[in-house]
């Protein structure tokens, strides 16, 4: 092939980047909020086209959804891979520096935050599940620990999410303080 001739993407290449840049666009605001047209545009693809990689605004922000979930689960199998020794605290506590570097990009954090106030929708609701069903059962393959251990983290993990939503490290109150120790 010639320099001069422009090579075509895949219909899974094309899917993984309306998948990428669809982060950004929902995030903003939210599955309500969003139109296809919008994710279409940021992804530089018609909209005719985007509808040939998901079936409508429901099966793409699950795809989302699932895409988000694959990210998180890389983050923990490489924040595992580094901790310092097996035992499950340790494992526990650099998941968790993982996960706060993860959710400071507020764009996926807010992917989360979105798809459970949506989780109504019902393949939007499955996708949810089915994200911390993965999350949930990686968690407890890499870190040993125990189900209360495991629910301690992702209470921790689910409070820290609303801190940085609401971006309450930049308010100097009792309340916020109390919510970031």
């Amino acid at each position: 092939m010639d320099s001069g001739t422009r090579q075509r993407s895949t219909a899974e290449q094309r899917r993984a980047t309306v998948l990428r840049t669809a982060i950004e666009a929902f995030a903003e605001r939210g599955y309500y909020g969003t139109s296809t047209m919008d994710v279409a545009k940021a992804a530089g693809i018609s909209q005719g086209y985007l509808y040939r990689l998901f079936k409508d605004k429901e099966a793409l922000f699950a795809a989302l959804v699932d895409h988000c979930s694959d990210l998180l689960r890389e983050s923990v199998a490489a924040a595992a891979a580094s901790a310092p020794s097996t035992d499950p605290e340790d494992v526990l506590r650099a998941l968790t520096a993982s996960y706060d570097e993860v959710i400071a990009d507020r764009a996926l954090l807010m992917i989360l935050v979105h798809a459970q106030c949506c989780a109504a929708e019902p393949v939007i609701g499955e996708a949810v599940r089915r994200c911390y069903a993965k999350q949930v059962e990686h968690v407890r393959a890499v870190s040993g620990a125990s189900d209360e251990q495991i629910r301690r983290y992702f209470a921790d993990a689910l409070l820290s999410n609303v801190v940085v939503a609401i971006d309450a490290t930049a308010v100097d109150a009792p309340w916020a303080r109390t919510l970031r120790t």
